[in-house]
């Protein structure tokens, strides 16, 4: 294979390179287009149409651009053509060939050729354009898993919708990041394939649409357990004058399996507590878990079972036995022995074999378990488990050791305790970053 080395940002070895794909890359016409049953779809003028989207631009003024390439057939300005994957049918308006910044308006574009349309509605990068009933099988664009995260939020209050908008119209030209909020820690993330491919999108969002955010490193979402059993009790009495508030629970703590979640158990026998109140006792212990009790993560995988209690003709209602609830959480909670679980992800390293004795050493080092390891030529796929906290500056670091020669792929597996000499520094670190939140409010 020939090999040619060039510098577009210094106008460097172009002309050899176009020169390269005239005469030594086939034509359309001369190899066709490989099916996704590897069959060859034949790029010839006449017949039914199709055009294979391979790019989606987020132009802030122009909308939606979007570049295909026509499989087959002509493709023609002001005519209407379907896409078969969403079940739709797309207006094409003006056609144009592109050259740099340069758009030319061309009534037809034939097979084999580039071109270019603005704002379809729902065609997104990977998808195919055909005449009805006539779409050919071209194997779908696999993009690559993100591997690295960070928080985004605006340098500016009141960004935070204006980077969703912008975000989603790049998501579209880019479908490798993603862009989501996370429903645990709340935070807007943007994930993608590495440092720089981050530092690009943060980029492009300044440029494109104006919008300047901040990136950190993602909030772990840390979880709360208990390892022993036990019984509690809570009374909430109040009088004020006119009608008091009285409320009074027994509850039963009991650790349960990971993965769990929360029960809870009515075992109310004998009246001592009026069944239109359980209902508030449960919603009393589901609002106090989500607060957590050591660090403020949420309490899982327990059972609380409420068995007994007493209540007031006139003073009880919903709320008293609410706040019961919640006294009863705080007062089991101490006696628990409540620890604090981890997220471990499930990560596969790929790298050169000569690197594989290092990796693993600093896998161990995150405390990581490995897990196994192949070798697949010269390269070496180690397998482990490792806290997810250890992992947020792993793409730096294995770009640096592996000289850029090694990727990884990570997803999650399960919760963990963390060890307890880790406890104090994730309560403090909690207790700081809670803090910090209250004063933004203020």
């Amino acid at each position: 294979f020939p090999l040619l080395c060039t510098s577009a940002t210094v106008n460097v070895g172009i002309q050899p390179l176009l020169d390269a794909i005239v005469n030594c890359v086939p034509s359309p016409a001369e190899r066709g287009v490989r099916l996704a049953d590897d069959s060859r779809l034949a790029a010839t003028d006449s017949g039914p149409a199709s055009a294979f989207v391979w790019k989606t631009v987020a132009d802030p003024f122009a909308g939606r651009i979007t570049m295909f390439r026509v499989l087959s057939g002509t493709l023609k300005s002001d005519s209407t053509i379907q896409n078969p994957a969403r079940e739709t049918p797309e207006r094409l308006g003006h056609l144009v060939l592109l050259q740099g910044k340069t758009q030319t308006n061309v009534p037809e574009i034939k097979a084999g050729d580039i071109g270019a349309v603005a704002k379809l509605k729902e065609t997104l990068t990977g998808d195919l354009l055909a005449d009805k009933g006539k779409a050919a099988g071209v194997a779908p664009i696999k993009f690559p898993e993100p591997v690295i995260s960070y928080a985004i939020e605006p340098k500016s209050r009141g960004d935070e919708e204006k980077i969703s908008t912008s975000m989603h119209r790049l998501q579209e030209e880019d479908p490798a990041i993603a862009y989501t909020r996370d429903p645990q820690t709340k935070e807007l993330l943007l994930a993608g394939q590495g440092q720089l491919h981050i530092e690009v999108t943060v980029a492009k969002l300044k440029r494109r649409f104006g919008v300047e955010v901040l990136l950190k490193p993602p909030r772990i979402p840390y979880r709360e357990t208990i390892t022993a059993a036990t019984e509690a009790h809570g009374r909430h009495k109040k009088q004020t004058g006119g009608h008091g508030q009285f409320g009074d629970c027994k509850v039963k703590f009991e650790p349960l399996p990971r993965g769990s979640d929360f029960q809870f158990v009515d075992d109310i026998f004998g009246g001592s507590i009026p069944r239109q109140f359980v209902p508030a006792i449960e919603k009393g212990l589901q609002e106090a878990r989500v607060r957590g009790f050591l660090a403020g993560y949420p309490m899982v995988d327990f059972r609380a079972t409420v068995f007994d209690g007493s209540y007031h003709q006139v003073d009880s209602s919903e709320m008293s036995f609410k706040m019961a609830a919640s006294l009863a959480f705080k007062d089991g909670m101490s006696r628990a022995r409540p620890t604090i679980l981890e997220p471990i992800m499930e990560v596969e390293v790929y790298a050169p074999s000569d690197y594989a004795g290092d990796l693993m050493g600093d896998l161990n080092s995150r405390r990581g378990r490995i897990g196994g390891m192949d070798t697949r030529g010269v390269s070496t796929v180690i397998r482990a488990k490792v806290p997810m906290s250890e992992m947020l500056t792993y793409e730096q670091h294995l770009t640096s050791a592996t000289g850029g020669r090694g990727s990884y792929h990570m997803e999650f597996s399960h919760y963990e305790e963390v060890p307890s000499h880790l406890h104090g520094k994730i309560i403090s670190a909690s207790k700081a970053e809670r803090g910090q939140e209250l004063h933004e409010e203020v």
